[in-house]
């Protein structure tokens, strides 16, 4: 009996090791980790306002379609874009914070190519006064030239029917109806009051 019960101990005995055996490791992982680390200095170089670090991360034919619908064709055009928007006479953003975060891993193909999509969470201070803060979209398409990780593609996209923009734009109008209404209603009552003594 205690023969046969052995082997079996033996082996429930092994059980808990089995099921607590860590994942196989994602041979994948090293890429994904520098594709984190870029990510990170991209959002840390934009915040602050770092053009050098921004178009060094870039391929010469660079594409970039900005959320106010703007396309950047190069990293000269990339970084004429933010100093136009952040720097120049005239310039609109006075401050900006963004926070980038992946909706999943890059999908790689071909050990050479990645493409990557999320979300952000950006925080924005006009020079005309207003802030306000959006939630974006973004897509992005890497590629790896030598041993580093380039952007070759970066798209980014906001609501058009859900946005802060949209949302004063459209309390503006309300208010501006309303005192449109008040001034119609104060002609017509100075109006008809000469009227009446006329």
């Amino acid at each position: 009996m205690m023969r046969r019960l052995l082997p079996m101990l033996l082996l429930m005995s092994t059980l808990p090791a089995i099921a607590q055996a860590p994942p196989a490791p994602n041979p994948d992982e090293p890429v994904h980790q520098a594709l984190r680390q870029l990510k990170a200095t991209m959002a840390k170089a934009l915040n602050e306002r770092d053009l050098n670090t921004i178009v060094a991360n870039v391929t010469p034919n660079v594409v970039f379609t900005t959320m106010n619908g703007d396309v950047c064709h190069g990293p000269a055009e990339i970084r004429a874009y933010f100093d136009k928007m952040l720097n120049a006479p005239g310039h609109i953003v006075k401050n900006l914070t963004v926070s980038f975060e992946a909706d999943a891993l890059t999908d790689l193909h071909g050990g050479d190519t990645g493409i990557a999509y999320g979300s952000s969470n950006d925080h924005y201070e006009l020079t005309n006064g207003q802030v306000f803060d959006i939630h974006g979209r973004w897509s992005c398409t890497l590629v790896k030239e030598g041993d580093r990780w380039l952007i070759a593609n970066f798209h980014y996209s906001a609501n058009v029917f859900d946005n802060p923009i949209l949302n004063k734009t459209k309390q503006w109008a309300t208010w501006a109806a309303v005192g449109a209404a008040i001034v119609a209603l104060l002609v017509g009552f100075f109006v008809g009051r000469r009227t009446r003594r006329a």
